[in-house]
């Protein structure tokens, strides 16, 4: 009984972690002088929307000298594998 109490207790504590999911977005960027073009997938924090990535993607880009172009779209985990190939070195980079 004690050992099922203390499962129990664990199971709780991280359920609220497991419940939330992970959320990335794909996006496309470019720098200027000269013209470089890249397409990439990030880690979105919450809220998961392309609004928030888009915030959240222009400021990550520019502090390493990438314009945002566009969010292509916001997904979870299950969009993930999918994506890694075509973003090559910007998979999950920024």
């Amino acid at each position: 009984m004690k050992h099922a109490l203390s499962l129990a207790c664990l199971a709780m504590l991280f359920w609220p972690a497991a419940a939330q999911a992970a959320c990335y977005a794909d996006y496309k960027a470019k720098q200027d002088a000269p013209l470089r073009l890249h397409y990439g997938v990030a880690e979105i924090s919450e809220p998961c929307t392309p609004a928030s990535a888009e915030a959240q993607l222009q400021t990550r880009l520019a502090q390493a000298g990438w314009t945002l172009l566009n969010v292509v779209s916001v997904f979870d985990d299950s969009g993930l594998a999918e994506r890694k190939e075509s973003a090559g070195p910007n998979y999950l980079r920024y």
